[in-house]
């Protein structure tokens, strides 16, 4: 690769604007282009200074040593499987695929060609995020029996309303909740059961969801994912033996931490971090390429995080639990390169 890493965005749409600005603050990337047929495409590409093409096809596989994709979720699977052809290294947006079967051909291209691919679980880049994990990790809490989170807003507008049709989005539980769904298997561990509700599809752009999960651990998660409120937000709640840590987005102080053990604790920085958690995620992509280390979101991790995510929507379909087989007895060994 070059000494700066020249990135093609597909996508000109809200994430490809996000990431496409955030590769032209990185030092060692450079945005080679943007890719969109619609008029975002060459507003984008104009704004940024950078070339627009209406087509992957279009541009010269020489001209570029990295692919975003930032398109809806029900084309991941080709460009993702057409970047893997051209031996590219890959990055694309969340949900990583809408059924597994699509997930499944993503990754066996990814492994096939060899090329390096991760998935934008951004939450594992959010400040409250990675403390709680490390406190979590440090023990503070002691032994975590539950947990509860929130996220939610108001219904997403994009490109033919696309979110709309839960078809083509995968609603609250896919889209929404499977951010939460990455971040609790992260920081807990395998899902064993999977328990879900919402609300009716006939219900135009309004979309509720709650979830219960198991976990291997033997810890139990209550999950609620909401595109019927006015503002976004996010909580979570984590309950231990040794203590609860708390995050609350629609705080003052968003972050604390109670412990069982008078005078004990874990200090937590609270100056806010300059940087968004997009540009950290981006940076953390481009510095795992460079460096070939592994990337902070493997594609395991984000088959897995579908995985829970379609146990939910056949849950809440079907009104049963569902049960997830043991991810050690998996077939599929890591979903291709890290």
């Amino acid at each position: 690769m070059n000494a700066r890493l020249r990135i093609l965005v597909i996508g000109a749409g809200t994430m490809g604007s996000v990431h496409s600005r955030a590769y032209r603050r990185l030092p060692d990337a450079e945005l080679a282009g943007i890719v969109d047929p619609h008029w975002l495409g060459p507003s984008l590409a104009q704004t940024l200074n950078v070339a627009h093409y209406h087509a992957f096809d279009d541009v010269p596989s020489d001209a570029y040593d990295v692919v975003d994709i930032c398109v809806p979720s029900p084309w991941h699977r080709p460009y993702v499987i057409a970047a893997a052809e051209k031996e590219k290294a890959i990055f694309c947006e969340k949900p990583l695929a809408l059924t597994l079967d699509d997930a499944d051909q993503m990754l066996s291209a990814v492994q096939q060609h060899g090329v390096r691919f991760s998935v934008g679980h951004c939450v594992r880049f959010f400040p409250e995020y990675v403390r709680a994990k490390a406190v979590i990790d440090q023990g503070a809490l002691g032994q975590i029996a539950v947990a509860r989170m929130f996220r939610g807003g108001g219904f997403p507008t994009a490109w033919n309303d696309w979110y709309a049709n839960r078809s083509l989005s995968g609603g609250t539980l896919v889209d929404l909740l499977i951010h939460d769904f990455d971040f609790l298997r992260w920081v807990l561990g395998p899902v064993s059961r999977v328990y879900a509700q919402s609300v009716l599809p006939e219900m135009n752009r309004v979309d509720f969801s709650l979830v219960t999960l198991r976990f291997a651990s033997g810890a139990i998660a209550h999950l609620e994912g909401t595109w019927a409120h006015s503002q976004f937000g996010t909580r979570f709640e984590f309950a231990g033996n040794e203590g609860t840590l708390i995050h609350d987005s629609y705080r003052e102080r968003p972050l604390s931490l109670t412990s069982a053990n008078p005078g004990g604790g874990v200090a937590l920085p609270e100056t806010p971090d300059l940087l968004s958690a997009y540009d950290l995620e981006i940076a953390d992509f481009v510095d795992a390429l460079r460096t070939d280390r592994p990337f902070r979101v493997s594609p395991d991790d984000a088959y897995q995080a579908l995985r829970i995510a379609l146990a939910a929507s056949q849950s809440a379909q079907t009104g049963a639990v569902v049960s997830l087989e043991p991810e050690s007895s998996l077939t599929r060994q890591g979903g291709g390169a890290q």
